[in-house]
């Protein structure tokens, strides 16, 4: 009986039409569902260290403190207790977004006059004065005391066992190591901490960082003064000593994040939300502005008249940033008109369908930067719906280069950002904090809400803005918008633009016609085009979540309580 029906003439008739309309998957990854907590990080044991935290009665910043902790052990390339934090938290009880800027200030003296009498025609990119006050551990201490749930000494738990114990290396993140050893071998310190036996670890290499255990027990024990003050911060003090740099132990003990309120547009009914400056989180609104103007879905993703409307919205969007965007307590950016509607019609009447841009002049509202790609961006959520969109970065690959002895992390080096000239916003000066390429991001409409952010440098503004339209525009699930073919572009002058080799090379060609100088790079480049991660939980409390192929991680998905069989 069961062969006659399934050889039967309508049988077949119906299973090749079911073939025939389902469209052909294009996924590499299916996305992750479960109606309790997910942590997606860059590295699958940090998305397990905070699940683990997770499971044991832990929140959703709880999570992602467990989970930012172990990816700073796990890929030091890119972050680390060196580094500076962002984050954006949705709280399921108020519905509230909170928004926290953890990124540290300049030390006291560091002035253009004193970086010019050294000789200096620029910002130095590597070494001690491009070194500002670490503010990674400041903002997990003001997430923990205002959302969290457990003590650091339970949250840290796990990545100290890994910092004792060692862990293998993953791929990637072996890659970015082994491309950092000669800057690396440069200075004992980061010699002795991160090239063990006098190289890099490779792919599968256990790698243990005991001094690295010591600095996160002082964290575990007596939270942000762990860190700011105390044997962490005199071996700060001692490297700033050393280099000729003008740190003074008040620019530690005094440092402090901040909670601010983030600043967002709506796109094609959703609200998107990102951080105010002194971040570029900004040129991703004023991206989705004008990109709305413009009918995307019509024309087809990835389309060449798609790509060439949102590249030149890249360019106007990021002429305003540059020239607006700094440290707000010392430069108040026009950030109302820079969001208006009004004024993305205006910039969006820019756009010549048939030319592209090659200069590209910022709006007159009442420097060259350096690109730099080395950043983590998480994840979490737990079973109330709470979401926590988390950035973390040492800017360039490992930072300064500069390791304080005995504390196994490196000193970012975001300082680079800042530029000499003294007429910009932007411009060094004591306890001011630099431009800051590093965002999280998060979106909503009608109940359903998305956490996410895409690490890399000035790609990040313009892939958020890419991510978004691929949900709002293309209707995709959080794991096809991360993982499709995006562009970049690097630079912010010229009409360079990079296309992953995925995007149709007929798109390509018709890109060249209109005057981009198109670079095609690899089919999954996480160099170019970062790597991302996103949470999304729906009206009905089911949770989605998708990490990128293109870096080492996972979305993993909390287990919950079984009672034993």
């Amino acid at each position: 009986m069961l062969k006659r029906i399934l050889l039967s003439p309508l049988f077949l008739a119906t299973f090749v039409m079911a073939q025939q309309t389902t469209p052909p998957r294009t996924q590499a990854r299916s996305v992750v569902m479960t109606k309790y907590g997910i942590v997606a990080t860059s590295q699958t044991l940090a998305s397990a260290a905070g699940v683990k935290v997770l499971e044991a009665g832990g929140n959703a910043v709880d999570a992602a403190i467990a989970a930012n902790a172990a990816i700073g052990l796990m890929e030091p390339t890119s972050n680390g207790l060196g580094g500076d934090l962002f984050a954006i938290v949705y709280e399921a009880k108020t519905g509230k977004i909170y928004g926290l800027n953890a990124s540290g200030w300049a030390p006291s003296g560091l002035t253009a006059d004193l970086l010019e009498g050294k000789g200096h025609k620029t910002m130095p990119q590597r070494g001690i004065y491009s070194v500002t006050v670490p503010g990674v551990v400041s903002g997990w201490d003001m997430l923990r005391a205002r959302f969290g749930t457990m003590p650091f000494s339970r949250i840290l738990a796990p990545v100290i066992h890994y910092a004792d114990e060692g862990f293998p290396v993953t791929e990637i993140i072996a890659a970015g190591w082994r491309g950092s050893t000669t800057m690396l071998a440069a200075h004992p310190n980061s010699k002795a901490t991160y090239l063990p036996n006098g190289r890099a670890p490779r792919a599968g290499e256990i790698f243990r960082n005991p001094d690295l255990a010591t600095t996160l027990r002082r964290i575990a024990a007596r939270g942000r003064d762990g860190f700011y003050t105390g044997p962490t911060a005199e071996a700060i003090l001692k490297i700033s000593a050393e280099t000729g740099g003008t740190f003074t132990a008040a620019d530690l003990a005094e440092f402090k994040g901040e909670w601010v309120e983030p600043i967002s547009t709506t796109y094609r009914g959703w609200r998107v939300s990102e951080l105010p400056p002194n971040g570029q989180g900004i040129a991703a609104l004023m991206m989705l502005n004008i990109m709305e103007r413009f009918p995307l879905a019509e024309y087809g993703h990835n389309s060449a008249r798609a790509l060439h409307v949102m590249i030149e919205a890249k360019k106007l969007a990021y002429a305003d940033m540059l020239r607006y965007t700094a440290d707000p307590r010392f430069f108040k950016a026009p950030i109302e008109q820079m969001l208006s509607k009004t004024h993305a019609e205006r910039r969006a009447a820019l756009i010549d369908a048939a030319k592209a841009a090659c200069t590209v002049l910022p709006a007159e509202l009442a420097a060259s930067i350096k690109p730099g790609a080395d950043t983590i961006y998480m994840t979490a959520t737990d079973k109330d719906g709470n979401m926590v969109s988390l950035i973390q970065s040492n800017y360039a690959g490992f930072g300064s280069g500069l390791v304080p002895p005995g504390t196994g992390f490196m000193l970012q080096n975001r300082g680079a950002l800042f530029t000499l000239d003294r007429a910009h916003p932007n411009v060094i000066a004591p306890r001011k904090r630099p431009l800051h390429t590093i965002i999280p991001a998060f979106m909503e409409k009608d109940g359903t809400r998305i956490a996410f952010g895409i690490m890399g440098g000035w790609n990040q503004a313009q892939a958020h803005a890419q991510f978004v339209s691929n949900v709002a525009d293309f209707n995709m699930n959080v794991q096809a918008a991360l993982e499709v073919p995006r562009f970049t572009k690097a630079t912010f002058e010229g009409c360079d633009v990079d296309l992953e080799s995925r995007i149709d090379p007929a798109s390509a060609a018709a890109l060249r016609s209109l005057g981009h100088a198109v670079r095609v790079v690899a089919p999954f480049s996480g160099g170019s085009m970062g790597g991302g991660q996103a949470i999304m939980r729906d009206p009905n409390g089911v949770t989605f979540g998708g990490s990128d192929p293109r870096k080492d991680g996972a979305a993993v998905p909390q287990t919950p309580k079984i009672p034993e069989l």
